[in-house]
């Protein structure tokens, strides 16, 4: 019930289109609302719930999450472990599937003098519910949908999105920008592509990635497609949307 109470209260502010879909068990849109891929321009930012069309939890390499597409209901990675197991901090969780990229970049991050720490990993829906709802209260609704993904929007939920900071130092927010003001926000922007991470919401980006820069976000995506983003010189919604399915008519 709270979830389709928060979809139905979204829906009355903004007048999204996707109510109807938010509001129901699957959260599924229909098939002929489902997004085309690479013979389609980029849709423009916008506030629906759809459900990515690759939402199977074998799909995490190409899964597109934004302001429109959704994790179907009920989404929890089935091998989620420690950070810790990757010599991070512990006290969060992220896929199995990443465990040994992120083992190596944190290796090489430390060989570099530039020590890495986990701010957030996993999120569930429910905790994105609770996280999404403090910046409303913090900064009011516009900027907080600029700054937070609606529950079922998170890249956390995959169990792939982390948010960094140096070991040891402030919380990577509290900079104008944590990849140029740190060493580790320096290594990872020049290096994490190497070990298939992404920065999903880089500078000047807004208008295509429909989120503000966040400089410690990184998606994990594997090393041979996030060479081909970095390749592209493409935003990571840019490259994924090329690779969604054509639509169901």
């Amino acid at each position: 019930m709270w979830r389709a109470a928060l979809a139905l209260t979204l829906a009355a502010l903004f007048c999204l289109p996707g109510a109807a879909a938010a509001a129901s068990p699957s959260g599924a849109g229909t098939p002929s609302t489902m997004l085309a891929s690479a013979g389609n321009p980029l849709p423009a930012c916008a506030f629906s719930d759809v459900t990515t069309p690759l939402a199977g939890y074998d799909d995490w390499r190409l899964t597109l999450l934004d302001t429109t597409e959704k994790l179907p209901g009920g989404y929890v990675p089935p091998d989620l472990v420690s950070t810790q197991d990757a010599g991070l901090n512990g006290g969060n969780l992220v896929r199995r599937v990443a465990l040994a990229d992120l083992k190596a970049m944190t290796k090489g991050a430390a060989a570099a003098h530039a020590p890495l720490a986990v701010v957030s990993a996993y999120r569930s829906y429910s905790n994105q519910v609770s996280v999404f709802s403090k910046w409303v209260r913090l900064l009011g609704m516009q900027e907080a949908l600029l700054t937070s993904a609606r529950p079922g929007h998170s890249e956390h939920q995959l169990g792939l999105a982390i948010d960094f900071k140096a070991r040891g130092g402030s919380l990577p927010w509290a900079y104008y920008n944590w990849a140029t003001a740190t060493k580790a926000g320096k290594w990872l922007a020049a290096h994490a592509w190497q070990y298939g991470f992404v920065m999903s919401y880089p500078l000047g980006k807004t208008s295509v990635t429909c989120y503000d820069f966040e400089p410690w976000h990184y998606r994990y995506v594997g090393r041979s497609e996030a060479a081909a983003v970095h390749a592209s010189g493409q935003t990571l919604r840019e490259w994924l949307w090329t690779q969604q399915p054509q639509p169901m008519n």
